[in-house]
């Protein structure tokens, strides 16, 4: 009785991701995801030191930008190995779009709220005034200076971290398609 033998080959795929695009993206996420990180758990620290409850926000975007940072650290061990699947790539950029989505949200209510937004009080009671010199009431401005400043800044890369993640999904889906060879 004659035997056959079948042989299989598996070929990896090898995917083409554009350097300067996801150099510049990598960039710009952790940015985000650390300046985020840093302001909300600033606020957290700053909420309790005045004994003040604190709003679920700020935890839920220190959450939100430590995923991201999860996410950053394996998505360099795998371009480092050379196994960064698209698919893989979409998938998470989709679900951290998501959570930094409902944070800005949530930072738009509180930003710019009709009543009472941080935007609000901000230029009503800090940045229209103007302190100097060596003093109680200086330190207090540059303070609430320092403090609307990072509401600011975490609102703004809130956004552009929500523009990045969905033009990560396209890149990935493009890179999948084989559109950078």
């Amino acid at each position: 009785m004659p035997t056959t033998e079948v042989i299989t080959v598996q070929r990896r795929r090898k995917y083409r991701w554009p350097e300067a695009q996801l150099n510049f993206w990598l960039l710009i996420i952790w940015v985000a995801a650390g300046l985020n990180l840093g302001v909300f758990a600033n606020f957290i620290t700053i909420q309790e030191q005045m004994n003040l409850g604190i709003p679920w926000l700020f935890p839920y975007m220190v959450t939100a930008s430590a995923l991201a940072i999860i996410f950053l650290i394996i998505f360099m061990i795998l371009i480092m190995q050379r196994q960064l699947l698209p698919p893989i790539v979409m998938v998470f950029s989709f679900i951290l779009f998501v959570l930094w989505l409902a944070g800005v949200i949530e930072t738009a209510i509180e930003f710019l709220g009709p009543n009472g937004g941080v935007n609000g009080n901000c230029n009503l009671y800090v940045l229209g005034q103007s302190y100097s010199g060596v003093s109680i009431d200086t330190l207090a401005y540059l303070e609430q200076k320092s403090i609307c400043q990072s509401w600011q800044a975490a609102f703004s890369f809130e956004i552009v971290g929500c523009v990045f993640f969905i033009w990560m999904i396209v890149m990935a889906s493009q890179v999948n398609r084989d559109q950078y060879d």
